[in-house]
């Protein structure tokens, strides 16, 4: 439900320019009776200035009119045809100023880690651009001497959820254009040559058993 715009000092116009009951005011403002009855006796907000609420649309003068000869009545606001702000989406993230200096390390760690990830994915994660990314990537950034590799989810510029789904995103998409590669070379007649899996460095000095 939509609220009303200062609701203390809106109460203090209606408790002086109209008939309405302290509980007619308290249901429309959302303050207490008790501390409406207080702003009639001048106990409460004395001094402040009233605001009319018909000069923002929040009532018409009818309306109040029309509660003021109903006891019973409620006053209601009036519509309002302004659309209301849609939260952002979409856009770059926003990185606080302390991290900034840490972004071009966060690159350079994914672009060595998940050469798989687009420019764009890499610059989305870290609130960066594709121009910086691409400065690390060919190594013309302005203080390449200083970059080191860090991971972006450690220096706090992505969660472990965003990075998870943007390298999962990058593989699919990266195996979608193998499949159609494929499926072009079968088309032309071309042969496939299938890649060998890689190996584990960890695992090729194992002895067979």
């Amino acid at each position: 439900m939509s609220q009303v715009l200062m609701p203390k000092a809106t109460a203090v116009w209606l408790v002086e320019n109209t008939t309405l009951t302290f509980d007619q005011i308290s249901s429309f403002t959302g303050l207490h009776p008790l501390e409406v009855q207080a702003i009639a006796d001048g106990e409460v907000a004395g001094g402040m200035t009233g605001f009319d609420p018909t000069t923002n649309g929040q009532l018409t003068k009818e309306e109040i009119k029309r509660v003021e000869a109903d006891p019973a009545g409620r006053l209601k606001l009036t519509p309002r045809d302004v659309p209301m702000p849609q939260a952002r989406s979409k856009g770059p993230r926003y990185t606080p100023v302390a991290k900034r200096q840490d972004r071009p390390d966060a690159i350079a760690w994914l672009l060595k880690v998940h050469p798989e990830l687009q420019d764009s994915q890499v610059a989305k994660l870290v609130g960066s651009t594709k121009s910086t990314v691409q400065s690390v990537k060919d190594r013309s950034h302005w203080n390449m001497q200083n970059v080191r590799p860090r991971d972006p989810v450690t220096l706090g510029l992505c969660s472990l959820k965003d990075l998870n789904d943007a390298v999962d995103r990058a593989r699919r998409k990266a195996a979608r254009e193998d499949a159609a590669k494929k499926k072009a070379k079968l088309a032309a007649g071309e042969p496939i040559v299938e890649e060998p899996a890689a190996v584990d460095p960890a695992e090729a000095d194992q002895p067979d058993v």
